[in-house]
């Protein structure tokens, strides 16, 4: 991954929307004899082909392999072309809600992503130049980024707060606003309330879904000193093993990440126990993520590249497919 500068620094790097599935365009995959006595489009409908709309192509794909009347012969073997398709999520935005499917390397997966803060509550913000960082943007900007790549590798993902204005941007300044909602309920302002809200909304979740991989991450970004340069740290519920293991396994992709693209400057993040609500309260095994100081320049950076926001979601996303593949 290509890993920006700046000033010789290299920067680290369902009201609910649910996806679907939209045909693109079609490929060759398998092949079907027909059967006694089996018309042409009786052949097709068996092998999920539509008379009206591929029968053009079904001919071009097999041709030569016809009798008369384009009659089906008992000894051929027929290539059936088999629809590719793209998946489709608006909360993504207009450039990025239709995207092709990469794998399904995550089929069976289930994650709840949680960004910090939103509606009434910005969460932090930075000073950044003249302009101000909300935490809740750059926190809901990542988990979006996460939740696509998580999306196209086959895993079903909850995305708990949901901003229909905001997709995902490429902007450094992301604009600040308060239309967040909590898959369609409005958010608290009181912190008790909303975090109850988040934390009621997973469990109600969990107890539909029936995938035995089931994750949640929450995602937010700290406020320290300016002169605070911090690293990614990741915590866990105390009496969560796998919430424990996730956590390291999360830290260790970090630990290899600033290996490959900032080896002089080591990594730091941590892993530990923290007693937050949402940790003892949500029913899968939970990692809260703290993602860098929005007070600290050079972490600023980190979020106010894009290219570093999607190497954010890039390196969890790493972290999450090696813990599932570890549950299998």
């Amino acid at each position: 991954m290509k890993i920006k500068a700046r000033h010789s620094y290299i920067a680290f790097l369902f009201l609910l929307f649910p996806f679907w599935l939209l045909a693109q365009n079609t490929e060759v995959k398998t092949s079907s004899k027909p059967q006694n006595g089996e018309g042409l489009y009786s052949f097709m409908i068996r092998n999920n082909l539509s008379p009206q709309e591929d029968l053009e192509e079904f001919l071009q794909l097999n041709k030569g392999k016809f009798g008369s009347n384009n009659s089906l012969l008992l000894h051929e073997s027929y290539v059936i072309p088999v629809k590719q398709t793209d998946l489709f999520e608006p909360l993504f935005g207009k450039d990025r809600e239709k995207f092709p499917v990469e794998s399904d390397e995550m089929k069976g997966a289930v994650f709840y992503l949680i960004s910090g803060h939103g509606g009434p509550d910005p969460g932090a913000i930075g000073q950044y130049g003249s302009y101000e960082l909300h935490e809740d943007e750059y926190a809901y900007d990542i988990t979006l980024r996460l939740a696509k790549k998580l999306i196209e590798n086959g895993a079903k993902v909850h995305i708990l707060i949901q901003d229909p204005d905001d997709g995902i941007r490429d902007e450094q300044i992301l604009k600040y606003d308060n239309h967040e909602t909590c898959m369609g309920q409005t958010i608290p302002l009181n912190q008790m309330d909303r975090l109850i809200q988040r934390s009621k909304k997973v469990n109600e979740l969990y107890k539909n879904d029936t995938e035995k991989y089931r994750r949640a991450l929450i995602l937010h970004v700290d406020s320290r000193s300016k002169r605070k340069q911090i690293d990614v740290f990741f915590y866990h519920y105390k009496k969560s093993k796998n919430g424990e293991q996730l956590a390291i396994t999360l830290r260790d992709i970090f630990n290899e990440k600033y290996g490959e693209h900032q080896p002089s400057r080591g990594f730091e993040g941590t892993v530990s126990d923290r007693n937050l609500y949402v940790l003892r309260n949500t029913t899968p095994v939970s990692v809260f993520i703290e993602l860098g100081n929005i007070q600290n320049y050079r972490d600023q950076l980190r979020f106010v590249i894009a290219d570093n926001r999607q190497a954010l979601a890039n390196w969890l996303y790493l972290g999450l497919k090696k813990d599932f593949e570890r549950s299998k």
